[in-house]
Parts: C-alpha cells; sequence; structure tokens
C-alpha cells in the first residue's frame, strides 16, 4: 500500500513538472528570438549586450555608454558576470538565438524550483505539502514570466532552494559531500546575486546551533566557506587587474544603497522613476572607486537622517510587498502582480501562521526570508527581488490550501447530516 501511494505521489510530481514546462513555452515564444525592454525585465538588455560582447573578445563591456556608470569600451564589473557566460555559452553553441536560452533556462529552471518546493516542503511537513507547493509554483505568475526573462532570477531562485534543501538535509544527517554541496550553490548564488554574502553569516550560525552537540568539527563550517572564496577568488584578481583596487565582486552594491538612500529621495520611495545620477564630484572615478564612495555616501546619508531613513524604508515595504494594481503598470505588470503576489499572499500568510507551531522545522526558511527581506527594504526594494521569498513561501501556501481543504471537509460532512435531513 505504502509503495502504491509513493508510486502515485511520483506520478504526481511527473505530471506538475511536465505542466511546469508545458505553462513557460508559450511564454517563451511570446518573448521571442530578439531581447528588447519588457516590464520589470529590463536588465535582460544589459545582460544580452554583455553575452555578445564577450563572443566578440571584448570582454564584460559595453560599446556606449551604459547603466548606471559604465562608459562606452570600458571593463565593467556592475553586473552578474557569470549569467552572461551562461547566455555567451549558449550564443556560441546554437549561434545568436535568445529564444534557445530562454527555452533552456524556462524548461530547466522552471523543474527544478518545482522540484526543490517538493523536496523542501517534504522534508519541512511531508510529502502531500511538498507537491501542493510545486503545484502552486508550477503556475505562479512571476515564475513563469521571470524563467522566461534572460536575467538571473531563475537560477538564483534554484540555486537558493537547493542551498536551502542541503541545510536541511545538512541537519538530519551531516556528510562531507553535503557540506561541499552547500559551498558550491551558495558560491554559485552569490556569483549570480552577491547580495546572499549576507545571508551566509545566519546560515552558518543556525547549522552551528542544530548540530553543535551532535559532533560538529570547526572545518564543517569553514568548507561552504572555502569553495566561496575559490568561486568568487578568480573575479576578485581580475577586479584589481582591471581597477588596480580592491573589489571583491560586483560594483553595485554602493551604487544600489546610495541611489535607494539618498536626500532627493525624500521618504517616498515611487518618487524615484530615474536612474539616480552619480554625484558630479565623484564622475571620472572606475567602478571600484566609485563602489566605495557611492557607498560612503548612502551610509552618512543614513546616518544623518535616521527619521527620514524609517519612513522612506517603511515606504520601501509597500514597494516590495505590492500586490494591488496601479495606473501607472502596464497591463503585464498588473496582471504578474495582482493574479500572482496577489493571489497567493493570503494562502501565504496563512500557512506562515499554521507553520508556528512546528516552528523548529521551518526555522532555516524563516530565517532566509527574515535576511533576504531585510537587505532589500534596507537597499533596493523592487518586487522582483522577492521572487525567492516567494519561492521558500510555496510551502507554506501549500499548507493553507491543505489547511482550508481539510476545514472545508469536515465542514461539508457536518453539514450533510443536516442536509439530510431536510428531505
Amino acid at each position: 500500500m505504502l509503495n502504491r501511494v509513493r508510486a502515485n505521489n511520483k506520478q504526481l510530481l511527473i505530471l506538475i513538472l511536465a505542466a511546469a514546462i508545458l505553462i513557460r513555452i508559450p511564454i517563451v515564444l511570446l518573448m521571442g528570438d530578439q531581447v528588447s525592454v519588457l516590464p520589470g525585465i529590463q536588465d535582460q538588455v544589459s545582460y544580452d549586450a554583455l553575452a555578445r560582447s564577450l563572443l566578440d573578445g571584448r570582454g564584460y563591456s559595453f560599446t556606449k555608454n551604459w547603466y548606471p556608470f559604465t562608459p562606452a569600451n570600458t571593463p565593467t564589473a556592475h553586473w552578474s558576470f557569470l549569467y552572461p557566460l551562461y547566455l555567451a555559452g549558449v550564443y556560441a553553441l546554437t549561434g545568436y538565438h535568445p529564444l534557445a536560452a530562454r527555452l533552456l533556462q524556462s524548461v530547466v529552471g522552471g523543474a527544478l524550483t518545482c522540484s526543490l518546493v517538493y523536496l523542501i516542503g517534504r522534508r519541512v511537513a511531508d510529502e502531500v505539502t511538498g507537491l501542493v507547493g510545486a503545484a502552486l509554483a508550477a503556475v505562479y505568475g512571476y515564475f513563469i514570466y521571470y524563467n522566461a526573462a534572460l536575467m538571473t532570477e531563475t537560477f538564483f531562485i534554484v540555486l537558493v532552494l537547493l542551498t536551502l534543501y542541503l541545510s536541511l538535509e545538512l541537519k538530519e544527517k551531516p556528510t562531507p559531500l553535503r557540506w561541499i554541496g552547500l559551498g558550491f550553490s551558495l558560491g554559485l548564488a552569490v556569483l549570480l546575486r552577491q547580495t546572499i554574502l549576507l545571508f551566509v553569516p545566519f546560515l552558518l550560525f543556525w547549522l552551528f546551533l542544530e548540530l553543535r552537540t551532535r559532533g560538529l568539527r570547526w572545518w564543517n563550517l569553514a568548507l561552504p566557506v572555502v569553495i566561496i572564496f575559490l568561486l568568487i577568488t578568480p573575479w576578485t584578481i581580475r577586479n584589481y587587474l582591471v581597477y588596480r583596487e580592491f573589489l571583491l565582486l560586483n560594483s553595485n552594491a554602493g551604487y544600489a544603497l546610495f541611489a535607494s538612500n539618498n536626500p532627493n529621495l525624500g521618504t517616498d520611495w515611487r518618487n524615484e522613476l530615474v536612474v539616480v545620477p552619480v554625484p558630479e564630484e565623484l564622475k571620472g572615478q572606475n567602478e571600484a572607486q566609485l563602489d566605495r564612495a557611492l557607498r560612503q555616501r548612502g551610509v552618512e546619508y543614513i546616518q544623518s537622517n535616521p527619521k527620514r531613513y524609517l519612513w522612506l524604508t517603511l515606504d520601501k515595504t509597500l514597494e516590495f510587498f505590492w500586490f494591488w494594481p496601479s495606473s501607472t503598470s502596464s497591463l503585464i505588470s498588473n496582471l504578474n502582480r495582482v493574479l500572482s503576489f496577489g493571489l497567493y499572499l493570503p494562502f501565504m500568510l496563512f500557512g506562515l501562521y499554521l507553520s508556528f507551531s512546528s516552528w523548529r522545522s521551518f526555522a532555516v526558511l524563516y530565517l532566509f526570508m527574515l535576511v533576504h527581506t531585510g537587505i532589500h527594504l534596507l537597499s533596493w526594494p523592487a518586487p522582483r527581488y522577492r521572487l525567492p521569498v516567494d519561492a521558500v513561501s510555496m510551502v507554506f501556501a501549500g499548507l493553507a490550501c491543505l489547511e482550508l481543504a481539510r476545514r472545508f471537509k469536515a465542514w461539508r460532512n457536518d453539514r450533510l447530516p443536516h442536509l439530510s435531513t431536510g428531505f
């Protein structure tokens, strides 16, 4: 009987994964074999340009002045180094066909996202919760849209989910292979979006608390850090050779902090709809110097205006958790926002509430959601940066759906005897 249930669950998961892939293909075809500016995914133009530059032998550079401060034909470190390599690799194999990159990314990313949501749900709750969470992820509008976009979101979400799953597995049974896997999943995630570095010490501290009485060795925690360091180091060396300055990885952290915390913003985030210019006195500096200078400007502004910063952060919270339609948004953005996050949010919150009774099982999920959200509320709160939290929240939405189904069934069973006496 148990084997039969497992076989049925396996078949359900396969159907969910197949549905996820089939749902994404029309969006891939709609975006097509060209790269253009579309709502919420403007950065795909930059990644595509960098990939073509790599194939032309010009390295990480643009042929004209580029957002936010890169002069033409000048090496840049502002963008992820890893993602343009993916695009360049696809283009090298297929010729210049963005459609091929979209299709591969959507198939692999969509299937892996749903699979990992299933595995996490099964680990923290049960198999049915994992299946429902995977099904919800398969039809989630934001994931479908961004899976087809030539940006870092898809692979970053996969690596975040893989990191959390490996962490849960390490909690149950720590092995050297899992520690190594954790290091690579975190390291590759860092190469896609360096903000995940701020989550690493929190995650390792959680693992330390969970494993400290079970033979934990210092090298266990050091191993992921060493792997992350080894993956970052070649790019740090590259940056030093280019700028003759220390720049750990990307040059976007300082700009993001300054652009999202400066005197022109006041307390209303949505007033900032244009590119924030680099201050005149800083122009001419290279990206490593600009990164430090802009970070310092952002920190100084926060320190000198703590009250205004607090109100601005509260307004950013509305942006980060934006789920209602807006007249200033395109039809695509409104549909995505309302029919995905707006529709799922009540289930995510109810599932989060339900999980508190078994909070230790979900602790690492809470930790990621809090740290990742905090990072972006304190800096740049674009809703697309919330998508990794949305992916984790599929587990909670699955919990909510199952509990509501159980309550509805109990209510129906309770009502049936009363209904039958009326005939």
